[in-house]
């Protein structure tokens, strides 16, 4: 809890998460506002990512720049009880992350043989640098170090059976867990991102947590050496993450 008394919960995942499908299942709280990655623009504008993905230039003209600011209006913001953030941990850059110590931190992972394959449908030779999974461990680390405490999530674990997640996730989060998480219309909500267009159409078609499913495709030859990479550093995270 912040020192006003607002909890504000910062989700800090990777792309082709179930992010975003849990920013429309904190939408359905009566006591949550959600706020879709302030930090977007923050990082493209101090990165190359503004030359590859889709709608920079837009999302450039349409939100705030300067990360600083972006951390000042999130720790300012008080219209409910609990404020909810949608953030890509690789957003962060080089920001100064004392601010961490007035919201709750979480982490969300997902296993890379599934995401990897999803992520390069939309950005061709994806990186180390795009996918945040180095970022995520450097992320938990630091906060240990600052005495942080930090909640980690497996997001297959929230597929898997939602209505037991999130109840043990809002344990964890100190909140009363909400029937209403698990549904929504379908269509976007007014908290979207510009960028929606490009990366929610599965999200918009849905009206609530898609069924796990395994990947059973054969994984892209080219995406391994990503992949090697990228495994010791959810292993690291799958260790640490809430129990389910």
């Amino acid at each position: 809890m912040s020192s006003d008394g607002i909890k504000r919960i910062c989700l800090w995942s990777g792309p082709r998460n179930i992010s975003t499908a849990l920013m429309y299942s904190f939408a359905q709280r009566s006591d949550t506002k959600v706020f879709d990655e302030p930090l977007y623009a923050y990082y493209l504008q101090h990165t190359n990512a503004k030359e590859y993905h889709p709608g920079a230039e837009e999302i450039l003209a349409a939100m705030e720049n300067d990360g600083q600011k972006v951390v000042e209006m999130m720790l300012r913001e008080n219209e409910k009880p609990v404020l909810f953030f949608k953030h890509m941990t690789h957003h962060l850059l080089d920001l100064d992350r004392s601010f961490m110590s007035e919201t709750v931190n979480v982490i969300l992972t997902r296993n890379p043989f599934d995401m990897l394959p999803s992520f390069a449908k939309m950005i061709e030779k994806p990186t180390m640098q795009d996918v945040g999974y180095a970022q995520h461990v450097d992320l938990v680390k630091d906060l240990e170090s600052r005495g942080i405490a930090s909640i980690i999530i497996d997001s297959e674990e929230i597929v898997k059976n939602p209505a037991m997640a999130l109840a043990i996730f809002c344990e964890a989060l100190e909140i009363p867990f909400e029937e209403k998480m698990l549904h929504w219309q379908a269509g976007g909500i007014p908290e979207d991102g510009i960028w929606a267009k490009d990366w929610y159409g599965s999200v918009h078609n849905s009206t609530g947590f898609m069924p796990y499913q395994k990947t059973e495709t054969d994984f892209p030859e080219t995406l391994k050496p990503l992949l090697d990479a990228c495994l010791p550093h959810f292993h690291f995270l799958q260790k640490r993450a809430l129990k389910f």
